[in-house]
């Protein structure tokens, strides 16, 4: 039972590292190709990626110590399933019988599999079966050249058996997935997803922490390899202990990396991803890009700068911000009312919502008033 715990707690860790580098990415993607975010799309993702992790924990860990290495065998006969079968119904207990057993678990651990690569990659029976095959004798291989070479033998059985059994897994989940509509399936761009929509304050707040998560992994790549350089190429061990000089880095080019990107396009990273952007108001429109800086992460790194305990007005200045998102209409937030300018949608109006006679433009996209 320990073994279970801890891969199932090291798929779930794993999966949600993975899931905080790849979301950004998937909410620009999800907002092009589909127009915007849904939850149960959403979760299906989360769920996928955690399973995937499951996949290699399951059937990698824990690993064992090399000083105490079992060499084991492998099983290269594809008839011995169905002689373990023949066994079990022999010794009259076919169905709880644990040879059985394994065999119907290989076939279940792969059954999402399949349902995933239609409902999300949107692929049928023959990617599935390939793509199936492929990640089970990978795994197979894996086991049976002890990581690879990291062991100096297997330390789990090689067994054709599994192969097959997850790939009819695979095809299973497949067939299983048709029930969901077509519409629901694959990343390919959905009708309308190029098209404005109405700019809400889940909307806002997504697009918030897009730029916090990102900014955040920034910092703390650059911070990282600032403590990396001056502990292996200048050798500054006071620069080392202290870490100032790398938070201060850390927080100096994210401010500038967001700033230019502000400057230039009138939109921050995540206001990119959520297709938004502040316009209009009483001010040249290169300030209002500067208040669009300054009424969000600007000012957030500003205050990190600060000497300890005032660096703590950073976390009051979040949540300013978001009680600003959650108070002003569809999350107009602070940058709003430094500026005076309104949020919208910078993609196209439904033809629908156009004059009579005009073609939508981007700059009749949908907006939001106080």
């Amino acid at each position: 039972m320990g073994n279970e715990v801890f891969s199932g707690a090291l798929a779930i860790g794993s999966g949600a590292v993975i899931g905080l580098l790849l979301f950004v990415p998937f909410v620009a993607v999800s907002y092009r190709r589909r127009g915007g975010l849904t939850v149960g799309r959403s979760l299906l993702w989360v769920a996928a990626l955690i399973y995937f992790c499951a996949i290699w924990t399951y059937t990698l860990f824990p690993l064992p110590d090399p000083d105490h290495l079992v060499c084991v065998g492998m099983n290269t006969d594809v008839w011995q399933a169905v002689r373990d079968v023949q066994g079990a119904r022999d010794r009259g207990h076919p169905f709880t019988d644990p040879a059985t057993l394994q065999l119907a678990l290989n076939v279940l651990l792969f059954v999402p599999f399949g349902a995933f690569v239609r409902v999300l990659g949107g692929r049928g029976l023959p990617t599935a079966l390939l793509t199936g095959a492929g990640v089970s004798l990978f795994i197979e291989t894996t086991q049976l050249t002890g990581m690879w070479g990291i062991y100096d033998c297997a330390y789990r059985v090689f067994d054709v058996d599994d192969v097959i059994t997850n790939t009819a897994g695979a095809l299973v989940g497949s067939v299983a997935a048709l029930v969901v509509p077509r519409r629901m399936r694959g990343v390919g761009r959905q009708p309308g997803s190029e098209l404005a929509r109405p700019v809400t304050k889940p909307r806002r707040l997504v697009g918030a922490g897009c730029d916090v998560l990102a900014a955040a992994l920034l910092s703390g790549t650059v911070s990282i390899a600032v403590q990396l350089w001056l502990q292996y190429v200048s050798d500054d061990r006071a620069a080392v202990l202290s870490g100032s000089l790398a938070s201060v880095v850390g927080a100096v080019v994210p401010a500038v990396v967001w700033f230019v990107v502000i400057v230039w396009t009138g939109r921050s990273v995540g206001d990119l991803c959520v297709e938004l952007e502040y316009r209009g108001g009483p001010l040249p429109t290169v300030l209002v890009r500067v208040m669009r800086f300054v009424g969000g992460i600007g000012t957030y790194f500003a205050l990190t700068l600060l000497p300890a305990p005032y660096s703590a007005a950073a976390w009051l200045f979040v949540g300013a911000a978001v009680l600003t998102m959650l108070f002003t209409s569809h999350g107009r937030g602070l940058p709003a009312l430094v500026s005076g300018s309104r949020l919208v949608d910078t993609r196209p109006r439904p033809a629908a919502d156009a004059d009579p006679g005009q073609p939508p433009r981007a700059s009749e996209s949908t907006s939001v008033r106080d």
